[in-house]
Order: structure tokens, then C-alpha cells, then sequence
């Protein structure tokens, strides 16, 4: 007998629904999957991140842990209720402060932040992060969150668009921020064609092993509405990718042999709910274990994970200059230690998603990404195809700090569609996230460092063995880096530094933020405050006499010009005599807690190693005065976006808010290359830069102006003055190009580097970004806790396009070197979700004061750094050396987990 079941009625912002009653149906999934209200995301389905919140009744839940029924005869706000034509108050806050940044927890940040509002109109800062604490941020650092909703109040007008020539400098909106705070930001998963089918990977449970399937047609036949299961057999070119293409190693789909936990099998596709549904782990596969190599003491010598690796060694990067040998050994003080770091998981709030589908002969999938031509070139080789029957289209990326560099889901639902001929989608969960993508290197380094009676550096010797896991992906770039950056940004004269990328059966290492620099830097930055005390200098003077300045030579023998790590060690002066006093007369009345401070600075080459990495950019007017500007560099939260479009705007002369954005995507725009290594201000900027004056010196040769000539836009005249005479240009008299434009220029900019010989000699970069940072702790000596209570961050930006912006990047970089420092540690198989794997949350950010220097780089676009990834690279060493400074606790393997710092407290009373 069927049981006839009441339909489940609900109001959801403000108008009545109702929906077919399915018992346990997550309250989530029927406001995305049903009504299409997918401002709601869902980065967990746990609980563990708040990205779904939403209001029942006015209180804060998340959705995915709240069964449909629950809500029944309720009133359901979500993000799409928050605003009709124009926003609230409280999502014009977020978007005046910069409160957001990819955009991902906006949503459940700003129901959280309404439900404390409705109650507690003006709230205190601890308030806003007692009722904001259960929502999690991975890119902002949270400040600028607790300040737009402290802030909401506060008289605030319509900010007026900077004018021509006045956009650098400005502290703007992001251009493309409403969306973010609206609830209509396209992620991954937010779109899908209709009838889509949903595809879903057999992963496997083991680290090593061999494998064979069992009868995969009769398990397809047992369970109606899977359309397709496809193994490697099915892919039809080269069933291998990678970032670096003449390593290219990792198979789309297994072939008979899986080398780490998590790697795909299968694939499986059909009707969404039946999908869904399925259980995996019954799928006929039948596995032959194999004993695995995790870690590189291991692996190093043993068996080859590939054959043509042998001694599973990757990849090797040597810098040397000088006879640092020789140089320890005539050196009046010598101190040396070794550093250990793990996995840390990347931990951004969207899991990987995306769709893919037909157009024509075309095959478009529109997916999570930092790099679609990358992923357009990877895909076209393993589907057999010409690259221009492939178009990416980057959705709004949820976070990717490096991870989303790497295929993931792409050429799975690639293959669906190729070979069904039907349009699929592809979600991942919060688990087989973190189980099969990209980690953070574990490194293991040691290092020598001597200096002179003076306290001068004399030379410096460094090694680091970093496991790369079964596939190459960013392990080259990880072991060419460190050694270029690995003595910190200071003179150095005598020096070797020697990196490897080794292989293991652990997960695949790529690309995190700074490339295996922080975990060299916290090594360095150890040794400098070794070699102040045994100098008897203060620490921040010791740096400072070492620091590296305009003209000197790198380790690399590069002529190095805008230095400014001497300016940020300087801005650090007052907060660093305030504190010591402070400090001082805080440990001298307790006992139980200490506080103390620590320093560290940085420096970081932006763009790729010694290598071309152009951008190239589009810039064109219509017959109508349309601006438009075609830039692909993908924006995942730096903002991008807005400071490309500030640059181009003063370098063409025309103000910002006639600028229209396309793409990126690759059927519409021009390679601007992979958003990596704190590239895209310099290198897409640069290539912006060069399009606004090649457009503007067109006009101004058509209208025989001189360079100082002012230009405006009126419907679709341009206009032209030099002050004493104008012109005007009806631009419909203009022939159209094949873009239709009837004034286009197209640019591209490639860094002037050189490569490297043997002892890492040339010049690796073309700019670098500088920056110090101290860090105030306070250790709880009984139980081993740190709680940092204070970050001052002096970080040199050349020029400050935005700065607030440049602000929300050093603020979220601050919030994961913390992470870094005291608890992030990535186990495979154990840490696979966000409440074992631990992320900062909003109560562990300490207050963050951010200082910009302003030394302009000479290739720069206007005197601009790159900034996203160096302000990561002083904080764990910054707060390592608080600790140490607080308790004389010396912590040599991250993170500094509880137990870790009671060790070494005891160790310190020991020796003392």
C-alpha cells in the first residue's frame, strides 16, 4: 500500500512553497536543487563551515544539517531575501570594507550577521565574532568582515568612481562585488544544463595498489538510471596531465594501478537522484594492496613510484655563489638547526564542481579554476581534440590558494559528455576534496648560517627535501624556488642552497601559497634570531643591518632594484619598542602565562622561475563608445578583477566605471596566464598598462593631440582636449574589427627573465614583493596553548593599487600563516573534513595592522609588486619566534600543536 504523504509548506523570503514530502531531504538541497535559490552554498554538508546558513524564523541554522521537515510551516530567509533592487545596509557594508573576497561564505556570513543585527542593532566586536564564530573564511582573515558588520551603521554615502587618471591609488569597491553579496555569484555548482546528468568517481580506499574490475555491466544493469561507467580504457587521447607538460604523469583515470588514496578508478554517470544515491564502495573493483612509501626518509633510494624517477627523486634546484664552506668556517658565530613541516590542506570553503555540456562541435566546461588555458590544453590532448573544440569557461572560484592550478573534476566530466553526448555536472564532497587534491609540501630542511663580530651575515648553506607525493605536479617549482629564495631578503654573499622534490605514496603536493617558501623561511628566520642573541644584537636591528638594498646583488647574482625590506623593518620600529615594554611588565606579574614577540621578514619573486609567463590583454571601443576590456586572468578573491581594470583605466585616461569586463574565458579572451605566484597585478597589470597607452597613443595620433590631451566618452563620440583645443571622433564613422571594435589594441607582457645555469646564476624574476612582520603571543606554559594577540604587517607593494584591497590580502595571508604556525596538520585518511582538519576561525584572528610601503619597482605597471603570496611567508616564522621568545620553547616540527610546545618548554627548562 502506498502511504500518501502531506506536502511540506514553508514560506521562503516571504512567499509560500511547498514542496513533495521526502523524508531526510536536507534543507539545502531543496532550496538549490528545487526552487533554484542557490545564493545558499554548501561547502561541507557537515555543519563544520556555515557557508549554508540561513534564517528559520529568524535564527541562524545551516541548512545542510537541517531536515526539510524541520522548516515546515516556518519562514526561511536566505541571501536572495536580503535585498529587492537595491542592497541592505548590511551587504553595502561588506562590499565599502572589502568584507568579501571570493565570495564563497559571504552568504552565510551576512545571514549570520543579520540574525545578530535584527536583535543587537549596534553590536560589540565580540559579539560579532561570538555570533559569526560557527561561519569559516579562508581567504579575508575575518577583520574586515567584523568591521563591515560593526560598521553597518555607520552614515554612509554612494562612494563616488574615482575620475580619469585617479583610479590608481583608490581605495574602490571590487568591480565585480555585488554579485558576491547579492546571492547571484555563479560557483561551480551553481550551474548546470538542464537535464544534466550527475557523475560521480570510484576512488581509491589504499595509498598503493594494483586493481581489476569485476562485472561492471551487470552491476550497471542492477541499478536503473546510470547512464554510462567509464574506466581509462574509455579516455580517447592521452590519458596523462600535468601543469608542467613535459612531466605530465598523472592519469585522468587509473589504469590498473592507483598510487595514492583518493585517485579515480571510474566513473560513473547517470539520473542525479539515482546517482546520488549510490554506494560506491560496492562497485565491483577488486584491489591488490601494495606496501606504500609515505614518507621520504622511505622512499628516498627505494623502489621507483616511476620508473624513469629513479630514487623517486622528481625534480632538484641548486643556488650557489661564492664559498660558503670556506665562509662558515672564518665565521666569528655559526648556528644550524633543521625544521620539519606537514601537509596543510588548502582548505577553501567550495569544493570542487563544475559542468560540462556541447556546443555544436564545441566541448565547454565551465568549472572552479586558476588557469583555464591550462586546463583548455590538458583537456584537448586527453580527449583527443583541437584545442578550439574546447572552451573553458572559469566560474566564480570558491578559494584556490594554488590547489585549482591542477585538473580535478575537468576532464571527468569531459568524458561523460564526449562520449554520452549529453550535458553532466559534477560536485565534489567535502571529503573527496581534501582526499584527492593537491596539499601543501611537507618539508624537511636543515640549514648553517655564520656571521661576522659586526653581526653580518657571512654565508649560509641550506638543504630541503620536499615530498612531492606520486605525481609531479608543482614538485619542480617548489625545488627550483626555495633555493632562489631560501636565504630570506638579506645579503648573503657566500651561499648553497640545494632543494629536492621527492616521491611517496602520500597525496600529490602542488602549488600553496609562496611554493615551499614559508616552510624554508621558518628554518631562516629561526637561525636569525640564533645568531642576533649569539651576536648580542637586538633581532630587529640584526635584520635590518642585514637586509638586502637597492643595487646590491641576489644570491642568484641578480641587480636588484625598489628594495623595500629595509622600509618594512623600519615601519616595524614603534609597535616593536611599544611591545617590548608592554611585554616586559606583563611577564614580570605572571606565572602561568607568558607573552613575548617575534619578527621575521620576506621577499618573493612574482611570476614563474626563471621562465616565460606572459599576459596578454584586449582592450577595444565599439561604435556605440562601448569600453570593453577582455582579460582572462582568473579572479579567486585577490581582486584581480578591479586592480587590472584600475591600472588599464589611468593608463589609458579614461575613468573606471566606463569600463566593461569580459571573461575571462577562453573562446573571448586572450591568455593572461595562470592566477599563481603573485603574478597577475604585475604581469597581467603590465600587459594592461602597455593596452590603455597603445589605445590612447591611437587616439591621440587620429586626433593630433599631444600626450597630455584629456580624453572623454559621450555615447559614441570620443572626445579630445589639450586644453586650448578639442576633437571629437564619431566612432560609428570607424571601420569595426573582427571583435567589432573600431579602436582595439592587444598587448602582451612577458617578465625579463633569463635562465638559470648550473649553480642557479640569471635572473629568476622581474620583480619582487618585500615585506616584515611581528607577531605578539601569549603561551600558556601549563597547557602548551598559544594565542597570538597581535600582528603588525609592513609589506612593500611598490605601488598600492588598491589599498583596500592589498589590506584583505595580507589580512587573509596573516590568518593562514597562523594556521601554518599552530594548527593545521593535513593526515591522510584521519583529516578529511573541516572539525578534525582545523582552519582559523573568526575568535583566533588577532587584531592586524597593516602597513603599505610605497617603494615603486621600475618594471612594475606603475611601480607595482605582487602581494598575495608573499604576506603568508613571514607570519608562522614571526610567531614561531614569539613563542620562543615568550617561554624559550624552540619548536622545530609544525604546526606548534599543544604538546609540542609543552616538549619543548620542558626541553628549554632543562638546558636552561
Amino acid at each position: 500500500m502506498t502511504i500518501q504523504r502531506a506536502p511540506i509548506n514553508l514560506t521562503v523570503n516571504g512567499r509560500p512553497v511547498s514542496f513533495a514530502a521526502r523524508p531526510g531531504r536536507r534543507l539545502s538541497h531543496a532550496l538549490r536543487e528545487e526552487i533554484g535559490l542557490r545564493g545558499t552554498k554548501v561547502g561541507c554538508d557537515a555543519g563544520d563551515c556555515g557557508a549554508c546558513t540561513v534564517l528559520v524564523d529568524g535564527a541562524p541554522v545551516c541548512a545542510c544539517l537541517t531536515p526539510l521537515v524541520q522548516a515546515s510551516e516556518k519562514s526561511v530567509t536566505t541571501i536572495e531575501g536580503l535585498s529587492a533592487e537595491t542592497l541592505s545596509p548590511l551587504q553595502d557594508s561588506f562590499l565599502r570594507h572589502g568584507a568579501a573576497q571570493c565570495g564563497i561564505c559571504t552568504p552565510g556570513m551576512l545571514m549570520a550577521a543579520a540574525a545578530l543585527l535584527e536583535t543587537t542593532p549596534q553590536p560589540s566586536r565580540d559579539q560579532v565574532e561570538d555570533a559569526l564564530g560557527g561561519v569559516l573564511c579562508r581567504c579575508t582573515g575575518y577583520r574586515k568582515i567584523v568591521d563591515a558588520v560593526c560598521g553597518v551603521n555607520a552614515c554612509a554615502t554612494e562612494p563616488d568612481m574615482p575620475g580619469a587618471g585617479e583610479a590608481v591609488g583608490a581605495r574602490i569597491e571590487r568591480l565585480d562585488g555585488r554579485p558576491k553579496v547579492d546571492g547571484t555569484e555563479i560557483f561551480g555548482a551553481d550551474f548546470w544544463p538542464e537535464d544534466a546528468l550527475l557523475v560521480r568517481a570510484v576512488r581509491s580506499p589504499h595509498f598503493h595498489a594494483e586493481f581489476e574490475f569485476g562485472d561492471i555491466a551487470a552491476w550497471q544493469a542492477e541499478h536503473s538510471g546510470i547512464e554510462t561507467v567509464l574506466t581509462a580504457e574509455d579516455i580517447p587521447g592521452r590519458n596523462r596531465f600535468g601543469v608542467i607538460p613535459p612531466l605530465a604523469d598523472q592519469p585522468g583515470i587509473a589504469n590498473g594501478h592507483v598510487r595514492f588514496r583518493g585517485e579515480p578508478v571510474a566513473i560513473v554517470a547517470g539520473n542525479p537522484d539515482v546517482v546520488e544515491a549510490l554506494d560506491l564502495s560496492a562497485f565491483p573493483v577488486h584491489w591488490t594492496p601494495i606496501t606504500e612509501m609515505l614518507d621520504m626518509e622511505h622512499a628516498l633510494g627505494d623502489r621507483a613510484i616511476h620508473d624513469d624517477r629513479p630514487d623517486n627523486i622528481l625534480a632538484q634546484g641548486r643556488v650557489r655563489t661564492g664559498d660558503p664552506e670556506a665562509a662558515l668556517a672564518g665565521s666569528k658565530v655559526m648556528v644550524e638547526a633543521s625544521v620539519e613541516t606537514g601537509f596543510v590542506e588548502h582548505a577553501y570553503i567550495e569544493p570542487e564542481a563544475g559542468a560540462a555540456w556541447m556546443d555544436g562541435d564545441t566541448l565547454v566546461i565551465q568549472a572552479c579554476t586558476q588557469s583555464p588555458v591550462m586546463d583548455r590544453d590538458d583537456i584537448a590532448v586527453m580527449m583527443n581534440l583541437e584545442t578550439e573544440n574546447v572552451r573553458v569557461i572559469p566560474a566564480a572560484t570558491g578559494g584556490g590558494f594554488g590547489s585549482k592550478l591542477d585538473l580535478s573534476l575537468q576532464p571527468l566530466i569531459a568524458l561523460v559528455t564526449l562520449k554520452t553526448g549529453r550535458p553532466c555536472r559534477m560536485v565534489y564532497s567535502r571529503g573527496e576534496s581534501m582526499a584527492s587534491t593537491t596539499k601543501r609540501h611537507p618539508g624537511v630542511m636543515d640549514a648553517k648560517i655564520g656571521a661576522d663580530a659586526q653581526g653580518r651575515i657571512t654565508g649560509m648553506v641550506f638543504h630541503g627535501d620536499f615530498n612531492t607525493g606520486p605525481y609531479a605536479s608543482w614538485g619542480p617549482t617548489v625545488a627550483t624556488r626555495v633555493p632562489a629564495h631560501a636565504c630570506g631578503p638579506y645579503r648573503t654573499p657566500h651561499y648553497r642552497a640545494t632543494a629536492r622534490a621527492v616521491h611517496t605514496n602520500g597525496p600529490v603536493s602542488g602549488a600553496f601559497r609562496g611554493f615551499g617558501v614559508p616552510q624554508a623561511a621558518v628554518l631562516q628566520e629561526t637561525l636569525y634570531d640564533d645568531l642576533a642573541a649569539a651576536c648580542g644584537i637586538d633581532r630587529l636591528e640584526f635584520r635590518k643591518r642585514n637586509a638586502l638594498r637597492d643595487g646590491e646583488r641576489s644570491v642568484c647574482g641578480q641587480t636588484l632594484h625598489g628594495v623595500g625590506i629595509f622600509e618594512c623593518l623600519e615601519a616595524l620600529e614603534p609597535r616593536w619598542r611599544e611591545a617590548t615594554g608592554e611585554i616586559r611588565a606583563f611577564n614580570a606579574q605572571s606565572t602561568d602565562r607568558k607573552r613575548g614577540m617575534g619578527i621575521a621578514g620576506c621577499w618573493y619573486g612574482c611570476g614563474n622561475t626563471a621562465m616565460s609567463n606572459p599576459s596578454t590583454i584586449r582592450l577595444g571601443l565599439g561604435p556605440d563608445g562601448t569600453l570593453k576590456l577582455h582579460q582572462g586572468a582568473t579572479d579567486i578573491g585577490q581582486g584581480s578583477n578591479t586592480v587590472i581594470t584600475q591600472i588599464c583605466a589611468d593608463a589609458l585616461g579614461l575613468p573606471i566605471d566606463r569600463f566593461e569586463l569580459i571573461g575571462p574565458d577562453t573562446a573571448l579572451t586572450p591568455d593572461c596566464g595562470k592566477t599563481s605566484g603573485s603574478r597577475q597585478t604585475y604581469v597581467t597589470g603590465k600587459a594592461a598598462e602597455k593596452a590603455g597607452r597603445a589605445l590612447r597613443a591611437q587616439i591621440l595620433r587620429m586626433s593630433n593631440m599631444g600626450s597630455d590631451a584629456t580624453l572623454r566618452l559621450a555615447g559614441g563620440n570620443l572626445q579630445v582636449f589639450d586644453g586650448r583645443t578639442s576633437q571629437e571622433i564619431t566612432l560609428a564613422t570607424l571601420r569595426s574589427d573582427e571583435n567589432g571594435y573600431v579602436l582595439c589594441a592587444e598587448e602582451t607582457y612577458d617578465p625579463p627573465t633569463t635562465p638559470l645555469d648550473e649553480d642557479g646564476q640569471g635572473i629568476p624574476y622581474g620583480v619582487y614583493g618585500y615585506g616584515a612582520q611581528l607577531a605578539e603571543v601569549e603561551v600558556d606554559t601549563g597547557l602548551g596553548t598559544v594565542r597570538v594577540t597581535r600582528i603588525t604587517a609592513a609589506h612593500d607593494v611598490g605601488r598600492a593599487i588598491n589599498p583596500l584591497l592589498a589590506e584583505g590580502q595580507i589580512e587573509g595571508g596573516i590568518a593562514q600563516g597562523l594556521g601554518l604556525a599552530l594548527m593545521e596538520a593535513y593526515i591522510p585518511g584521519q583529516t578529511e573534513n573541516l572539525h578534525d582538519y582545523l582552519i582559523p576561525s573568526i575568535g583566533d584572528m588577532p587584531p592586524v595592522e597593516s602597513i603599505l610601503i610605497e617603494k615603486p619597482d621600475p618594471e612594475g605597471p606603475m611601480g607595482a609588486k605582487g602581494l598575495g603570496e608573499h604576506v603568508l611567508i613571514p607570519t608562522a616564522p614571526a610567531i614561531l619566534n614569539a613563542i620562543r621568545h615568550a617561554c624559550g620553547a624552540r619548536i622545530d616540527r609544525l604546526p606548534a600543536l599543544p604538546h609540542r610546545v609543552l616538549a619543548a618548554i620542558r626541553q628549554a627548562e632543562g638546558s636552561a
